[in-house]
């Protein structure tokens, strides 16, 4: 039985997702490298976020909601998928735009993700911070509490780890799941590298295979804080979801890993390894990767197989939490050949 059987749902993604072997990329360095396609599950664009969403708006629509609040970046998938599912549940949706990335370029504003927010018709209001998590929350429970006097009634997806991380448990379903999809080809999975930003994802997937039996690494890569930042909030949401789900799993710190390698010069802006990881999987497998998360995933991804440290036995399983709608964003990537 999953963990999260208890807790109310909808269907949003198409599941399950493919579990596929990168063929030209586990040629080139003779180990095996899988790829876990959530850039697949559907939902305008697709992406990890329609697994998480399931779970906010199972419980938005079981309270009576007939809207939905949330908050992020410009170019934020999750805002664009928080949109496309209240156009698909029939919900009103209005999204806080927050100002986290220094880019005046007219794309990064106006393409990608906003292009798309503006064609579902979201209501969209901004926040000047990009790094006020809980003031970016605040602002949403303002607005939840001026639509209840219009007679409306909101549901707040939050930002910040001070809030119960339901969508969390998209990503132990995906952990159980991928689990499946490995046994079924009696493949013993050597790392698990996955983006980490919310860490909503990287923590329910770290709880999802450890459930399972599995004890591989579950690497997970910094897209927003440094890595000591990041492993106390993924510690901290992973007792959190633990104590929601009523598990007795016990997980040590000592099992929550976390690459800032690939974090300079910050959230949204991709260095020179994340542009090349980009180009590299596209010319390789003509699989779209995006600037913020699974690019950078990625990038540590190849710098683990260029170190020569994995053998033609070996099981590297990429999390692809997709995201390519924000490629349009970034027109530099492709300035050079």
């Amino acid at each position: 039985m999953s963990l999260t059987q208890k807790f109310p749902r909808v269907e949003l993604s198409h599941l399950p997702t493919p579990l596929e072997l990168l063929n030209n990329v586990s040629a080139e360095f003779d180990t095996n490298v899988w790829i876990k396609r959530d850039d697949c599950t559907g939902l305008a664009f697709g992406g990890n976020k329609s697994r998480q969403l399931e779970f906010y708006i199972g419980q938005a629509l079981e309270q009576g909601a007939d809207t939905l609040l949330t908050t992020g970046a410009v170019q934020s998938n999750h805002v664009r998928m928080t949109v496309a599912a209240a156009r698909k549940m029939g919900l009103e949706v209005e999204v806080q735009l927050e100002h986290r990335v220094d880019r005046n370029q007219p794309e990064y504003h106006q393409s990608g993700n906003p292009y798309l927010v503006r064609l579902m018709g979201a209501k969209i209001h901004y926040y000047p911070e990009g790094e006020d998590e809980a003031g970016a929350d605040l602002a949403l429970e303002r607005r939840a509490s001026e639509l209840e006097r219009q007679g409306r009634k909101a549901y707040v997806i939050p930002l910040s780890n001070a809030h119960t991380p339901y969508g969390a448990l998209g990503y132990v379903d995906c952990g159980e799941e991928l689990m499946s999809q490995l046994n079924r080809r009696e493949i013993e999975p050597t790392r698990f590298i996955v983006p980490s930003g919310s860490a909503s994802t990287h923590t329910g997937f770290l709880l999802g295979v450890r459930a399972c039996g599995c004890h591989a690494p579950v690497h997970g890569v910094c897209v927003r804080r440094d890595a000591q930042s990041q492993k106390q909030r993924v510690a901290t949401k992973l007792r959190a979801v633990i104590d929601t789900i009523g598990s007795d799993i016990d997980i040590p710190d000592a099992e929550i890993f976390c690459d800032d390698s690939m974090l300079a010069p910050g959230y949204g802006l991709p260095n020179e390894d994340t542009v090349a990881a980009i180009k590299y999987l596209a010319r390789r497998e003509g699989i779209l990767l995006d600037p913020t998360y699974s690019g950078k995933t990625f990038a540590v991804l190849l710098k683990l197989l260029q170190g020569g440290n994995y053998r033609a036995q070996d099981n590297l399983v990429f999390l692809h939490t997709g995201g390519a709608a924000s490629l349009f964003a970034y027109p530099e990537l492709v300035e050079q050949a």
